[in-house]
């Protein structure tokens, strides 16, 4: 093939195949036949390696170079990583080692065909499936699997939540972020995710699931699911995006919990419904205010311009979802699903594989953060996490200009600066509601701390100390090895999961970039009117060539 020689058969069976030069005057032959004839090997019996045909017969466009071939020798490039080259470097790997001339469309064939190798088959990952479960759960121990099929045995919805993180979550805040991705594979679906977030500000994911769509169905079986592994309290609070189908299926799920909005979701929907980007200021200060007499301020700002946002804010949304002060249960400092949308941006390079590679994925990632924060946990040399830690610093400098005044043997009255705060160093609360909502000392708890000589790492909560963070990720997540080494039983091996039924596809190229959410806007690139390239105008291009001037430019219309 790289030299550019195509080959015809000239005899093939299961016993002998016969090889020759596409030019019948070519001396090129090659014959094979199998070593006995009940074996399936092969051997070269004659080979007559030089060709005498002219060399107008060399062909870049081999006949041979087929998308299996050309699949078969990229696909050792896409081992161990989650992306790989795309179809235009498989044309470059295909001409420069290879020799041959392919089609975009072949080689996008080849790169599918080198992903099935690599990971396997849509339909393949659905079969092995129960045993991929198995063997998670048996070298897991604690972990929760679930697989729902209709009753055609076809796969409905999955779940999945390692053992390793529903034991951490009790050292976890008890907030928690639930989201949807769509998936881009054959089968499509939905990923769900519900993530809780550590001392540290990072996500910490406790669950996933796979659904056929964000439905209230699918929504109602993923969080009964959850409700298992993490209950149903009080303390804990859910964040979510304002879908409909997410608000019933919590308010159907969890009795006690209390549902918040993520607040930047809001926002994209203000803009989007009230085109009034520039009150965004006010909103985010009304989000983040500590106090309710301060939020009360920007609602008059944000009224006073736009009455009809404030109104929307007030009785369509309500205050107890999207603002800090008026939340009825804890939710810290988290009011957004940022954590949520890190996990998705993660997984990105992933949601086009099939199902049980891209768990691997999933398990992969979050074997190597337990590792690696496990590591930082232990190299600690503060009685903080690094986030809380670098957070609590300044208010000691900003401390040491206030005036502290004992009231009685736990409660303190700091004065200076902008704000008062009358702290209760027992109770941890501080009228200024700083301390009381983020259970990290203000900048009065500090004041008041060291007026008190108590040690201010006493006042913080111990969700961000660093006993918690080594606890959360003292335990390893382990991974479920080659198939060839899986130990399943026979009554797991025999369960049958077929893929589930999809709409005919739409004709044409596949996307697979997501549709902006509502109230997103993707920045465009600047084209060049002269030279054609992005990222800047005409009047600041320095090419020297390409002159369109008295002309207009070739992609605007005339």
């Amino acid at each position: 093939m790289k030299g550019n020689f195509e080959f015809r058969t000239r005899k093939s069976n299961r016993s002998l195949w016969v090889i020759e030069c596409i030019d019948p005057n070519c001396s090129w032959r090659l014959r094979a036949s199998k070593i006995v004839p009940e074996s399936t090997k092969f051997v070269i019996r004659k080979y007559v390696g030089v060709h005498s045909c002219s060399l107008l017969n060399r062909n870049a466009n081999h006949r041979q170079a087929t998308y299996v071939v050309i699949g078969e020798q990229v696909a050792p490039q896409y081992v161990g990583v989650e992306k790989g080259p795309g179809p235009k470097g498989v044309q470059t790997f295909a001409r420069t080692e290879l020799g041959a001339q392919i089609s975009y469309y072949k080689a996008w064939r080849g790169r599918k065909h080198a992903h099935t190798l690599i990971r396997g088959s849509p339909e393949q990952s659905f079969h092995v499936l129960p045993s991929y479960f198995h063997m998670l759960e048996k070298l897991n121990p604690g972990t929760v699997t679930r697989i729902e099929v209709n009753g055609e045995s076809r796969f409905k919805y999955l779940f999945l939540a390692f053992g390793v993180a529903i034991r951490g979550f009790r050292y976890m805040r008890k907030v928690v972020g639930i989201d949807g991705t769509f998936l881009k594979g054959q089968y499509r679906g939905i990923l769900l995710v519900a993530t809780a977030q550590d001392g540290n500000g990072q996500c910490y994911p406790l669950a996933w699931g796979i659904v056929d769509s964000e439905n209230e169905d699918a929504w109602t079986w993923f969080l009964t699911q959850l409700k298992e592994i993490i209950g149903d309290t009080d303390e804990l609070a859910l964040i979510s995006d304002r879908a409909p189908s997410i608000k019933k299926a919590i308010s159907t799920v969890f009795e006690k919990a209390h549902h918040g909005a993520c607040a930047w979701h809001v926002a994209q929907n203000i803009k989007n419904k009230f085109k009034c980007a520039d009150i965004m200021g006010s909103y985010w200060s009304a989000v983040n205010a500590y106090r309710c007499e301060d939020f009360a301020g920007y609602m008059i700002e944000i009224s006073n311009r736009y009455p009809r946002v404030a109104e929307y804010l007030e009785n369509e949304v309500g205050f107890e979802k999207w603002s800090r002060c008026h939340y009825p249960g804890l939710r810290y400092n988290i009011t957004t699903m940022n954590m949520v949308e890190s996990l998705n941006s993660m997984l990105v390079n992933a949601i086009d594989f099939p199902y049980v590679a891209l768990l691997d994925v999933i398990q992969e990632k979050m074997s190597k953060w337990w590792n690696d924060r496990r590591i930082v946990g232990m190299a600690l040399t503060t009685p903080l996490t690094p986030g809380r830690e670098s957070q609590l610093r300044p208010r000691f400098a900003q401390s040491n200009g206030r005036h502290t005044l004992q009231l009685n043997p736990v409660t303190y009255h700091v004065k200076g600066g902008e704000l008062e705060g009358v702290v209760d160093i027992f109770n941890k609360t501080c009228t200024c509601k700083e301390f009381d909502i983020d259970k990290l000392p203000c900048v009065h708890a500090v004041a008041a701390a060291h007026h008190a000589q108590v040690s201010v790492y006493s006042l913080v909560s111990q969700y961000y100390t660093k006993e918690y963070y080594v606890l959360a990720y003292g335990e390893t997540i382990y991974p479920v090895g080659s198939q060839s080494q899986w130990d399943v039983p026979n009554e797991v091996a025999a369960k049958i999961v077929l893929p589930r039924e999809v709409k005919d596809k739409k004709r044409g190229r596949p996307k697979t970039s997501r549709f902006p959410s509502v109230g997103e806007f993707r920045k465009r690139k600047n084209r060049c009117g002269k030279c054609g390239a992005y990222g800047h105008y005409k009047k600041r291009c320095n090419s020297q060539t390409g002159s369109t001037e008295g002309n207009p430019p070739t992609n605007v219309p005339v």
